[in-house]
């Protein structure tokens, strides 16, 4: 992965924002969410990925996570999810979404025809509590700016029901 924004922090809580290819809208059913979900849920599982808060938005996705390699993680998961969605994609028919992601894909990318995520990720880390309230009241208050929900918590792909005390599509971690 190409990117001039590093972890240095593996134990702490980090912020950060996954984008697909020029904001290009995949996440705009329950199916193509629920492969960022199940993904999300095996890191939980099977990697070590403590997933603190989170907002799946039609074109990027904004976490508060941390790993004992969460660039690895995060590579990993980036990896399996673009060939979920590509598959899904070509199941649905949407070839003009497809078309678009091998167009924008950069050219040194020779090991695919595709490219569904931007590079890199945007880690902040998070180190005061107020820090992390910050950071979990913006991704939770994604879907409002946007105008698609009037509450939070009312944002199905999103922590913010949790928050609220009523559960919520994937298991949260609490920082200790």
């Amino acid at each position: 992965m190409r990117s001039r924004y590093r972890i240095v922090e593996n134990q702490a809580p980090i912020f950060l924002t996954s984008t697909i290819i020029e904001w290009l809208p995949v996440f705009t059913s329950a199916a193509y969410c629920e492969i960022l979900c199940k993904a999300l849920g095996y890191c939980r599982e099977n990697k070590g990925l403590k997933l603190y808060a989170y907002v799946i938005m039609d074109n990027h996705f904004h976490l508060i996570a941390s790993a004992p390699d969460l660039s690895g993680t995060i590579r990993d998961l980036k990896s399996f999810t673009a060939k979920e969605i590509t598959a899904r994609l070509k199941n649905d028919g949407k070839g003009w979404l497809l078309n678009q992601f091998a167009y924008f894909r950069k050219a040194y990318k020779e090991e695919s025809r595709l490219q569904i995520w931007q590079e890199g990720f945007h880690p902040q880390v998070i180190l005061t509590d107020d820090m992390f309230v910050q950071k979990a009241e913006y991704i939770h208050n994604n879907p409002v700016r946007r105008g698609l929900v009037d509450m939070p918590e009312h944002w199905v792909y999103s922590s913010a029901s949790w928050f609220a005390g009523t559960g919520g599509v994937l298991e949260m971690d609490v920082m200790e």
